[in-house]
């Protein structure tokens, strides 16, 4: 194969000398140089012949590429050229005309000196010890589909803490599918956050802090599995306003999250709105204020655990325990948040507040008093140089 394509090259470099020098004499001496007209002739048609042929050749070829083989016969070692059969390649084909997929993740680690967690009463003999934390390893793959549908799948490698116990290997975090069809009316099916409290809502990697405040740990819900509608009513009929309100209305399970099973045949029922009177720039400054408002309202029955940081139990050696519901109860909550953004100022406020009652189901009752929790934060921070924040936080 080798030797011919090489014979090919060159009797086309034969064929322009042959033209070249045959076209000059010719005009000279048209009328004396017709046996060699002839001749020229021939070998053109033969050079013609011989490229067809060698197209034959490369077309009938088997597919795939060319590689060198090197064999003994006893006498000598023989190299020859033999042809590498190649597999199909994989292809992806998209079921619509318009598909999108992507790849990301991230890491958070800190470091933790001191009375690490106590907060949670934890000293002496039951203190965690320093520790360098891996506190997020997070993996997701987002895409859309069918023009009509998005979607997301993650999951935590870091989930164990050495504290909630149902947390301890790799789990899933958000694994739902959304359907986008029109922006004021999506429905959203899966695992995700409800729609309870700006910080929790807050994506991990733009807080400002690595954790979240204790009023947010305590009250809000979390992860859950459900159901929710959503959207912003005024994309369609006013698009450069479209945030100017969203709209959240979910059902979920009220279980926590990777939990197929409800503790009952009651679920908890979410809804929040969020208002952005203020989306533009302000002396030049991107700037905006967001004001939202949650409800929640849940019945769970004996030996739910309604938190994993609402710290209400104390043990013999003065530590604090997740709440577990000794008898059935009805939960509702409530916050109210705001958030200004004034070009590289930040300054974001919520209050969270829950009624816990217990309720007598059966003849039986609920085993515990009546509570109420609830909490604020206020954070500030400062863009020094892009990117980079100086924060401050007061939390109670």
């Amino acid at each position: 194969m080798f030797t011919k394509k090489f014979v090919l090259r060159a009797a086309g470099a034969s064929l322009a000398a042959f033209i070249t020098l045959a076209v000059q004499p010719l005009r000279a001496q048209p009328s004396s140089e017709s046996k060699e007209i002839e001749e020229l002739k021939r070998e053109v048609a033969e050079l013609k012949q011989e490229v067809s042929d060698l197209k034959k050749q490369v077309t009938t070829a088997p597919e795939g590429r060319l590689k060198k083989k090197v064999t003994y016969d006893g006498k000598a070692y023989v190299e020859k050229a033999i042809v590498e059969e190649q597999k199909p390649p994989v292809y992806v084909v998209p079921a619509g005309p318009e598909i999108k997929l992507a790849l990301g993740g991230y890491i958070q680690a800190n470091f933790e000196d001191g009375d690490v967690s106590a907060f949670e009463g934890r000293f002496g003999l039951t203190a965690l010890k320093d520790r360098f934390r891996l506190r997020r390893a997070r993996i997701n793959l987002t895409g859309e589909f069918f023009e009509q549908f998005d979607f997301k799948i993650e999951g935590d490698f870091e989930n164990s803490d050495g504290i909630s116990s149902n947390r301890t290997a790799f789990s899933g975090t958000d694994i739902f599918i959304n359907w986008h069809q029109f922006p004021w009316a999506q429905i959203k099916v899966g695992q995700w956050k409800a729609p309870f409290g700006l910080e929790q809502l807050t994506p991990d990697p733009t807080l400002f802090t690595i954790e979240r405040s204790l009023p947010t740990g305590a009250i809000t819900p979390e992860r859950q599995i459900g159901v929710q509608l959503w959207g912003q009513p005024f994309a369609s009929v006013w698009p450069e306003q479209k945030d100017l309100l969203t709209y959240y209305a979910g059902i979920f399970n009220g279980n926590g999250r990777n939990t197929t099973i409800n503790d009952n045949n009651n679920f908890m029922y979410v809804g929040r709105l969020e208002l952005m009177p203020l989306n533009g720039k302000v002396f030049g400054q991107n700037s905006f204020l967001k004001l939202g408002a949650d409800v929640l309202n849940s019945r769970d029955d004996k030996g739910t655990n309604i938190s994993q940081t609402l710290n209400l139990l104390v043990n013999a050696d003065g530590s604090l325990s997740p709440f577990v519901l000794p008898g059935a109860d009805e939960r509702t909550a409530w916050s109210v948040d705001a958030w200004l953004k004034l070009g590289p100022f930040d300054l974001i406020g919520e209050y969270l507040e829950e009624y816990v009652n217990g309720r007598t189901v059966n003849g039986v009752s609920p085993g515990f008093a009546n509570f109420t929790t609830n909490g604020y934060y206020i954070t500030a921070g400062y863009f020094l140089i892009p990117n980079f924040k100086l924060w401050f936080s007061g939390r109670i």
